[in-house]
């Protein structure tokens, strides 16, 4: 089984996509077989593997980084925007259906067996797995029911290093605060903080 690692962020945007690309770029150059994985994306565009299926962009771009190609298993859920308040949701590159954001919140555990499978068959083909998480893991509305973030990291018992943008100012806050807001639990899988985005 392979051995796995999780960058997780402040917030959106902070360079998660880039940091887990880095990573699956160093492990493949270290001769390791390395695959990114998400949980679950929300993007309004998606790359389409050779077989016709769809997963996020980020995940596309991951694949290559790491040397290997782009599988719908490295992105089980993908969310489409369709409304200010719904989404097309795709599972394993397929089309499930047109779910209300309150619908899914209610449906998307049901969904944990394929994040598992798709993340297994992952594990079983490579050394390391990279998992990208999604926005922040204390948006505390989302927390309860959460599948990207420490949810995911549980799933799987990832160590989780927590990334936070510089550029935009208020690193310490950032961190300190995503830190301070996690459960005690979810605090000791926090293995590293890394400061993003630092020129000069």
């Amino acid at each position: 089984m392979a051995k796995v690692i999780m960058i997780q962020g402040t917030m959106s945007n902070v360079g998660k996509s880039l940091l887990t690309a880095a990573l699956c770029r160093i492990f493949r150059q270290d001769g390791y077989a390395c695959a990114p994985f998400k949980a679950q994306n929300m993007a309004l565009n998606s790359f389409i593997t050779k077989d016709g299926l769809e997963l996020g962009r980020a995940q596309a771009m991951q694949a290559q980084a790491a040397g290997i190609e782009p599988s719908a298993l490295m992105n089980p859920i993908l969310l489409k925007p369709t409304t200010d308040v719904g989404s097309q949701v795709i599972v394993n590159g397929k089309v499930r259906g047109n779910f209300r954001a309150a619908e899914y919140f209610k449906y998307k555990k049901e969904l944990i067996p394929d994040i598992l499978a798709a993340y297994h068959t992952l594990a079983k083909e490579h050394d390391i797995i990279v998992i990208e998480g999604a926005g922040s893991p204390v948006e505390l509305n989302l927390k309860t029911d959460d599948i990207v973030n420490m949810g995911m990291a549980k799933l799987v018992n990832a160590p989780v290093l927590l990334a936070g943008d510089i550029d935009r100012g208020g690193i310490f806050p950032q961190l300190l605060g995503t830190l301070s807001l996690l459960e005690p639990e979810e605090l000791q899988r926090v293995k590293g903080l890394i400061v993003n985005k630092f020129r000069g």
